[in-house]
């Protein structure tokens, strides 16, 4: 059966979120949530998977407040986590420059931002909650930017007008992360964490439709073992590398969520990927990621290309009556702080156009002429040295003289395992928090928000709303390792793992996820055609099958297997990808990230189709598109079930974006 013929099935509805002033839902969500006596949290353990921002701060707070936490990582260090090679900074509403910001401003610029295709709620608590974050941050000791007198600095990011994003110079993902780290190492010392690094989660324990446990591999010795407990979390970020190339550490993956999703976790908008527009452009085939550059660059960088098409002189040589400013020519109102999305697909017009610099015209000027001559080197420095320090080694080129080259790359995906107010999936006691689950951004994510929402789902929600879910579900029975969902979720993944081994075939799992990544970046990348997208969805089953009969794992899985690892994560990308196609096919409008070319305003942005797809699609797994890959899976093979849950406006209208 194709992935084409997908059923539409019952609506689904958030029932979590109270009615009312969306100003006091928070306060009354958590009011009417039911408490765990602390005596009674040593009774119950909490699995949490990932150690990033969203997982660390998460796993320190559950266990501070008393559960017994068992955490995971597949890095050998809980600091090692993705996370840390965030760049900008955070957002928060603290309104320290007196520039109008607000709580509100935040909610409306998110929603905004997001092309309107985020809940209300959700975001409101997310600006809401952006204040506690520094506050909590401050006294970790996280060394946020001062300005000469005292107050912590702050700086802008795209797609607003006002500066709110607080900053550790280039480093504020690895001080903020340090600062979770720090919160969960005390808990670890104290014997309330039992951390599990260098173990990845490879498939999800269902017992009676509850979330009771994972089925995890040590990475070292290749043992494959099973824990269980009360509830599970997932904070394993997002899927950005099904494209192969992007922004994400070469081993963040889509396995936890993508095993979670075939057992049961609805996965929402999985389309929605967002193209980073300040990233270093790619060199050649050799490369296996790309490095992005901070979007904190664009306060003071001015973007631009040449005029004339195929002008090839070095940057210093053409004069500034021939240079193209074109964001600050197209959008005069946020000039060079536009939103991602918008940037990106400016980027590619003009490159399109042959105006691109660098090898092939794949990239546009990012110059600090102007900073450095209103600033002063120093200060330039003082604010941007590390990323400039690392642009020069990679690329040996000195931006102090001449300017960055940049261009669009994948760096964040918007979509994940559908959650509800409380952030529990349709898996009961199954919790996604941060990346990994869907609902805070929309169709495009501001610059500075990630940060924001992992701290503020491990730090404040989660905690909050899991102790509902405990209180109410009823005490379950011990689960064992004979239990007959507990041997069904390891004999999957045993007889996976052996049939990738098995294969013995001609071809390296990185060639096949190279093959993969370059057919979704083609035909489900920055544009978005009908066309195209159905050549993927008839592409795809054919690499599938293709992979199953010609992969090449060499040793065993009892030991250290990093081939096993890829091949098995390359499994997911090839079922992830054909949902990412059918979601963008579906819905034809074009929205954020989302841009489909059958549907832009005469002027070439993005035209939403509000009567027609204001709704989150939910999407029901009921096994991939052939046989290959659901035999050794739950579920037969068949199209999936596309849930629609309706999205409610009450408080920012949704209108055509505008930036000029």
């Amino acid at each position: 059966m194709s992935y084409l013929d997908y059923e539409i099935g019952a609506p689904i509805r958030d029932d979590k979120a109270p009615a009312g002033p969306i100003a006091e839902r928070w306060d009354r969500r958590r009011f009417e949530a039911k408490l765990v006596n602390p005596a009674n949290r040593r009774k119950h353990t909490v699995i949490v998977v990932g150690t990033g921002l969203a997982g660390g701060s998460a796993g320190a707070t559950l266990a501070e407040q008393g559960y017994h936490v068992v955490q995971f990582c597949y890095q050998d260090s809980p600091r090692r986590a993705h996370s840390i090679a965030a760049q900008g900074g955070i957002n928060a509403a603290k309104n320290y420059r007196n520039d109008g910001d607000s709580v509100h401003r935040l909610f409306y610029d998110t929603v905004k931002g997001g092309d309107f295709r985020a809940r209300e709620s959700n975001v409101h608590r997310l600006a809401q909650i952006s204040v506690e974050i520094i506050d909590q941050c401050v006294a970790q000791g996280v060394p946020f930017a001062r300005e000469y007198g005292g107050l912590l600095d702050t700086r802008s990011f795209g797609g607003v007008q006002v500066s709110r994003t607080f900053y550790a110079r280039g480093q504020t993902g690895q001080q903020l992360l340090l600062g979770a780290y720090q919160a969960l190492s005390r808990q670890i010392a104290a014997g309330n964490v039992e951390m599990h690094p260098r173990t990845e989660m490879l498939d999800l324990v269902v017992v009676d439709g509850r979330a009771r446990g994972i089925v995890a591999r040590d990475l070292v010795t290749g043992e494959i073992s099973t824990h269980v407990a009360d509830a599970v979390v997932l904070a394993t970020g997002g899927y950005g590398n099904v494209f192969h190339l992007s922004t994400n550490a070469m081993n963040s993956n889509a396995t936890a969520i993508w095993r979670a999703h075939r057992r049961g976790a609805y996965f929402a908008n999985p389309c929605f990927t967002q193209i980073h527009p300040t990233c270093i452009p790619r060199t050649g085939d050799h490369q296996s990621k790309l490095t992005l550059m901070s979007e904190s660059l664009r306060n003071d960088g001015r973007i631009w290309v040449p005029r004339a098409r195929g002008d090839s002189r070095p940057p210093g040589e053409i004069p500034e009556d021939e240079r193209d400013y074109y964001l600050e020519r197209i959008y005069p109102s946020f000039g060079n702080l536009v939103p991602r999305d918008i940037a990106s697909r400016a980027a590619k017009n003009v490159c399109d156009e042959g105006r691109g610099v660098g090898p092939g015209g794949q990239g546009v000027y990012l110059d600090f002429a102007d900073a450095i001559a209103r600033m002063g080197r120093a200060r330039v420095e003082e604010k941007y040295g590390n990323l400039f320090d690392m642009y020069e080694r990679i690329t040996a080129e000195n931006p102090y003289e001449v300017p960055m080259r940049i261009y669009p790359a994948v760096h964040y995906t918007m979509g994940g395992l559908w959650v509800d107010y409380d952030l529990q999936t349709t898996v009961p006691g199954l919790f996604a928090i941060g990346e990994a689950n869907f609902s805070d951004h929309g169709a495009n994510r501001l610059g500075a928000s990630a940060l924001m929402q992992g701290l503020a789902d491990g730090y404040f929600v989660l905690p909050s709303t899991i102790n509902d879910y405990l209180a109410r579900a009823p005490r379950a029975e011990p689960v064992t390792d004979d239990h007959p969902a507990v041997r069904d979720a390891v004999t999957c993944t045993q007889e996976r793992l052996a049939r990738l081994l098995a294969v013995d075939g001609d071809r390296t799992p990185d060639s096949f996820h190279r093959e993969i990544g370059e057919l979704m970046w083609e035909f489900c990348g920055m544009a978005r055609t009908a066309d195209g997208l159905r050549k993927a969805l008839d592409r795809i089953p054919l690499v599938r099958e293709e992979f199953w009969r010609r992969i090449k794992v060499p040793g065993t899985g009892a030991e250290l297997n990093q081939s096993l690892e890829k091949a098995n994560r390359v499994v997911d990308y090839l079922e992830l990808a054909e949902l990412m196609c059918l979601d963008a096919l579906h819905r034809a409008e074009s929205c954020g990230g989302h841009f489909r070319e059958e549907s832009q305003t005469p002027d070439g942005e993005a035209a939403r189709k509000d009567e027609e797809f204001a709704y989150v699609a939910a999407w029901e797994f009921r096994g991939a598109g052939d046989r290959s890959s659901a035999e050794h899976g739950p579920g037969s093979a068949g199209a999936p079930v596309l849930h629609k849950e309706d999205l409610v406006f009450e408080y920012v209208h949704p209108t055509q974006r505008s930036y000029a």
